[in-house]
């Protein structure tokens, strides 16, 4: 008789109660899944009478600064100057180490890690894994979570979690917005959550440096001859003139994939160290997780990225290939 294996959600509840101490990463460059979530299991942590270190490689962008202890979240290189290391983590919305950034750098060579996310790339990197690719969002798993370890919803905790899965289905617009989903962001507005105001920071408000940045966008944008490909360019000199930062980017691919007839959208940004950062989006037909996956970049089928290196014109050739290969399989 082979032995009983427990369920992955008792063995994340189980990785908590028998720690006092934890550190709560999410991935660089975070969006409002990452931002949300790792507030919310520093909360959770917290009403379970836990110490929490909540960190971050990159800053909380300002437009998720409203979160309630947004202002905990530290930086990764504060944290290593004082050279303190961490024997427990929890690493959220993060498909592979690599994507903690040198936050994991604050882990002991022997740290246990609870890995909670929800993209089909994730490669299972924690001691324990709570990995439901079927998820909209992290945050979707961490309401089950919060419920498993008897955590009551109230306000604070119901804001950071609405606001994950308010970004990570747009608004409740894309293809992982299911019944759940609903039921759950129904449940969350019953705690008092301020619906409409998450929904004008998160999603509504851009700043004067992403409005340059989608000027700079649009004037390269260009089309496949069968109109179902669209890409856009953003180089060093798009950030030095617009002044604008890492945290401008969200959602300008989404100008590609939007125009009529294109199915997958596609943004290229150069970086300081002469890599090529791809954004990439579709509507129906190619898997981008997939495709990113091939060049070592992961995601979602729908949403996914990767890093290139080589000339502009070399990557640009190679990725629009691959991508005319996809929609020619599909």
């Amino acid at each position: 008789m082979s032995p009983v294996i427990d369920d992955p959600w008792s063995e994340a509840c189980r990785f908590v109660e028998e720690k006092d101490r934890f550190l709560v990463i999410s991935h660089l460059h975070p969006d409002g899944d990452a931002i949300g979530s790792t507030l919310a299991v520093g909360y959770v942590l917290k009403k379970l009478g836990k110490e929490v270190v909540m960190v971050n490689e990159s800053p909380v962008p300002r437009k998720f600064l409203f979160l309630p202890g947004a202002g905990e979240i530290k930086s990764s290189e504060a944290l290593l100057s004082e050279d303190v290391l961490f024997s427990s983590a929890i690493a959220v919305d993060c498909a592979d180490e690599e994507r903690m950034g040198t936050a994991k750098n604050l882990l002991e060579p022997s740290a246990t890690l609870l890995n909670i996310d929800h993209h089909s790339t994730n490669n299972r990197f924690g001691t324990v894994n709570l990995v439901l690719p079927d998820a909209a969002a992290t945050a979707e798993i961490l309401c089950q979570w919060s419920d498993e370890l008897g955590v009551k919803w109230d306000r604070d905790l119901a804001t950071c979690l609405y606001t994950g899965l308010l970004t990570d289905t747009g608004g409740f617009r894309y293809s992982n917005t299911t019944p759940l989903v609903m039921e759950l962001a129904s449940r969350l507005l019953r705690c008092g959550v301020d619906n409409h105001g998450i929904a004008d920071r998160a999603l509504e408000t851009l700043s004067r440096g992403q409005v340059e940045l989608i000027r700079q966008a649009l004037a390269t944008l260009s089309f496949s001859n069968d109109g179902l490909i669209s890409w856009m360019w953003l180089t060093q000199d798009d950030y030095r003139m617009t002044g604008a930062g890492e945290e401008d980017l969200d959602g300008i691919v989404n100008y590609a994939r939007n125009v009529e007839g294109v199915d997958v959208g596609i943004l290229f940004r150069e970086t300081q160290t002469g890599e090529i950062k791809v954004s990439l989006r579709s509507r129906e037909q190619v898997d981008v997780g997939a495709l990113a996956q091939l060049f070592g970049g992961g995601g979602h089928a729908r949403a996914a990225g990767c890093t290139l290196k080589g000339r502009r014109e070399e990557v640009e050739e190679i990725l629009l290939e691959r991508v005319s290969d996809a929609l020619q399989r599909s």
